[in-house]
């Protein structure tokens, strides 16, 4: 019943468009050297943007959208021609809409870092000491495996020691959780690598992660203001960030890729 209603609704969809004169909108962007004048799509705040936004110069209008996933369905009604966003998340939006593609060719490699406010600078550097740590015995790897990889995801679900001691306080972390593998929502609980990796971290630190869900470009301004210690969302240590908060070492490199219309 359920395929016969989808196949329907695919046939009064084709028709609604013959009968207005419409058409799907075709792909116009094949490789980065085609992004100028285009309309781009981003999430707002991310390193995404802040590439894109050099390509207005050029004659592109970027969109911003609090989501990833409002850029990615505005691409598929033909509102813009492209979406920069991380690889991994890209992969989660393309596995679940098989009328899109990824680029082959890279837009941009970058590398992912915790933030926090420029006068935490001890936190700052007991963070830098656990995640030396963590990269030392493997658990990062592993973290970052258990979200990316065929031959390992899933295998390996972080677990916190089960002699953790707690007793330095509350670690606040600010997020957006709707970047996966990074930070989505199971059910009522937000997961991925940055929740697992932060989670580690605390156990090092000895204290208790509490996550905060917010919109992306709100994060910096939550650790500036005290009402988060730190930020943990995908982020990039950019010059213009580094103005107005401080970032650990880097966890992990990531890849910026461009998403399209078949």
């Amino acid at each position: 019943m359920k395929k016969f209603m989808a196949t329907l609704l695919a046939v009064v969809t084709a028709l609604s468009l013959v009968a207005c004169g419409g058409k799907k909108a075709e792909n116009t962007v094949f490789s980065v050297e085609d992004l100028p004048g285009k309309t781009i799509g981003v999430q707002l705040g991310t390193t995404g943007d802040i590439y894109a936004s050099d390509y207005e110069a050029e004659g592109s209008t970027i969109e911003r959208y609090n989501k990833g996933n409002d850029a990615v369905q505005a691409l598929k009604q033909g509102k813009i021609d492209c979406v920069i966003i991380d690889e991994q998340p890209a992969k989660a939006f393309v596995d679940k809409n098989d009328d899109l593609t990824i680029l082959d060719e890279e837009f941009a490699l970058e590398e992912y870092a915790i933030c926090v406010a420029k006068e935490n600078a001890d936190l700052t550097a007991a963070i830098n000491t656990a995640l030396d740590e963590l990269k030392a015995d493997g658990t990062l790897d592993k973290i970052i495996s258990n979200y990316i990889g065929d031959d390992t995801k899933g295998k390996f679900q972080y677990e916190s020691p089960a002699d953790v001691d707690r007793s330095n306080g509350a670690l606040v972390m600010a997020t957006n959780a709707a970047f996966e593998p990074y930070e989505f929502y199971e059910g009522d609980k937000i997961v991925g690598i940055d929740a697992d990796m932060a989670q580690a971290v605390a156990d090092k630190l000895g204290m208790e992660l509490q996550i905060e869900d917010m919109e992306f470009d709100s994060i910096i301004t939550a650790v500036q203001s005290g009402k988060a210690d730190i930020g943990v969302a995908g982020m990039t240590v950019t010059e213009d960030r580094l103005k107005n908060i401080d970032f650990t070492n880097p966890y992990t490199t990531a890849t910026q890729v461009i998403i399209v219309r078949k």
